[in-house]
């Protein structure tokens, strides 16, 4: 067995970020786990065509690591790069374990240690666990009948199959969401026909992308400067939680009506703009940004099944539709998401007395700051329920998380105590002030089901308020509401 004070799950933002801190801490004895062969999370693995960040480039970044960016939503490659250059520099690769995917995690008792088995690379023991596994890292593909009796090419857009040439080819893609909004203007011109099936229709916006140039790319290399435009940024952004949660008629006059808009002038067919139009309030939903989808889905040779014409069976030459067509296609992508919420920690969690988080989480996945639980001690969840943010950079709610997690850690090392645990009258109060929250914002009001709400009907995925709320309450600990022993 292999010991040590911290282990990490997880090498994305999330894992580079707590191991970042833990070596500022002088904090050496840690390890992190990485399920895959290489480091790096969310943009190593999601390697799609057109796969870019939907956040500006300057405020998705870590706040400690400016970067010269070619322009201002850094597409995949450049995110990657960005990722191993922080790893690089930190010394991070040193201190992970691949291929370690993670099994199952038990709380010793009498020892007050975290046992951690994977399937490959032995069992490790530590004090403190913190699970940086991310909440978009565990694909969901529908069980359509039929799926597997498909005899072409077929992956989901997290794992996307580089070898496979799709020019030329028949493709379907099932989903319309923030990926396969990315991957159809990507694909669109390039395949021989592509039938897009929609289980409903996203509002989209266009993006206000732009190249900066050399000098700018200088300019971001000076740290003021940097930071300067980092905090125009947040606060240009933070301003969309007005509408979100406080004023549903601004939300409709600055974002609604000019999505109203966009997509009559990008969509001159009023039957395909009737598809393509939402029958809920704008933000209930992620919103897309986009200024190629629409051209995209004009062009003759792609096809948009909504749901009255969806997948009724899958057999080998293809997809047979509600409406009784076979389309014959070679590839299917499948483009059909996460389990974020009620899968938001993949592998079996035994906390005291034998209970799993999955008991805790029976009616809704629930967290104190989303990060701790009772009867789970020094178990620390990075991005865990109601951390999600709609409208900034989710690298800004972790890096307020890992604020609450370092003082939990520094005041263990300080008072000698070995474990340290959140009261259950805390995280239950914290919980009843979330979903009271929640229903003001139009996640709760605004006539959708989308992937932020848990199969309870309780959003799980999205944090009720601004983000700058969440990390005042991450910075100042409450000791009142903890237990170290």
């Amino acid at each position: 067995m292999q010991t040590f004070k911290v282990i990490i799950i997880g090498s994305g933002f999330g894992g580079q970020c707590a191991a970042m801190r833990l070596l500022e801490q002088g904090i050496t004895d840690f390890r992190i786990l990485e399920r895959r062969p290489f480091m790096g999370g969310t943009w190593c693995q999601n390697s799609y065509p057109g796969a870019a960040v939907d956040v500006q480039s300057p405020l998705y970044s870590i706040s400690s690591e400016p970067y010269r960016w070619s322009q201002m939503f850094a597409e995949q490659d450049e995110l990657q790069h960005y990722t191993e250059m922080v790893i690089e520099k930190h010394g991070l690769r040193e201190k992970t374990q691949t291929n370690a995917n993670v099994k199952q995690v038990r709380w010793d008792e009498q020892h007050h240690r975290w046992h951690i088995e994977t399937d490959a690379a032995g069992t490790f023991e530590a004090q403190i666990l913190i699970n940086a596994s991310g909440p978009l890292s565990t694909p969901v593909i529908p069980n359509f009948p039929g799926r597997d009796t498909f005899k072409g090419k077929a992956f989901h857009t997290n794992d996307w199959d580089h070898s496979y040439d799709y020019h030329g080819k028949r493709v379907a893609i099932i989903g319309s969401g923030a990926s396969a909004a990315q991957v159809i203007p990507a694909i669109a011109d390039k395949v021989g026909q592509l039938h897009v099936f929609q289980r409903s229709p996203h509002w989209v916006l266009p993006r206000p992308d732009r190249e900066f140039s050399s000098l700018e790319q200088g300019l971001l290399g000076f740290k003021p400067l940097y930071k300067a435009l980092r905090w125009s940024i947040y606060w240009a952004l933070e301003a969309r939680v007005v509408g979100f949660k406080y004023s549903a008629k601004g939300l409709e006059l600055f974002a609604q009506r000019k999505a109203e808009k966009f997509l009559e002038q990008q969509v001159k067919d009023p039957v395909l703009r009737n598809k393509l139009t939402p029958d809920f309030t704008i933000g209930c939903k992620r919103i897309i940004l986009s200024s190629t989808l629409y051209p995209a889905l004009c062009r003759d040779n792609v096809t948009l099944h909504d749901k009255h014409d969806g997948i009724a069976s899958i057999n080998e030459s293809g997809i047979v539709t509600q409406s009784g067509e076979q389309l014959d296609v070679d590839l299917i992508i499948w483009s059909t998401g996460y389990d974020a919420t009620d899968g938001v920690i993949s592998y079996p969690v035994i906390g005291r007395d034998g209970r799993t988080i999955a008991d805790a989480w029976s009616e809704f996945p629930r967290a104190y700051l989303g990060t701790a639980l009772p009867g789970f001690p020094n178990l620390f969840i990075v991005t865990g329920p109601n951390t999600g943010i709609g409208h900034t950079s989710a690298i800004f709610i972790i890096e307020a998380q890992m604020n609450y997690i370092m003082e939990n850690i520094k005041r263990l090392n300080k008072s000698g105590h070995e474990v340290v645990e959140v009261r259950p009258e805390a995280e239950q109060a914290y919980t009843t002030m979330i979903h009271r929250e929640m229903e003001k914002t139009v996640w709760k009001t605004g006539g959708c089901n989308s992937w932020y709400q848990s199969k309870s009907g309780h959003v799980i995925a999205m944090f009720p308020g601004f983000s700058f709320t969440y990390r005042q309450m991450a910075r100042h600990f409450k000791p009142q509401d903890h237990v170290f022993s």
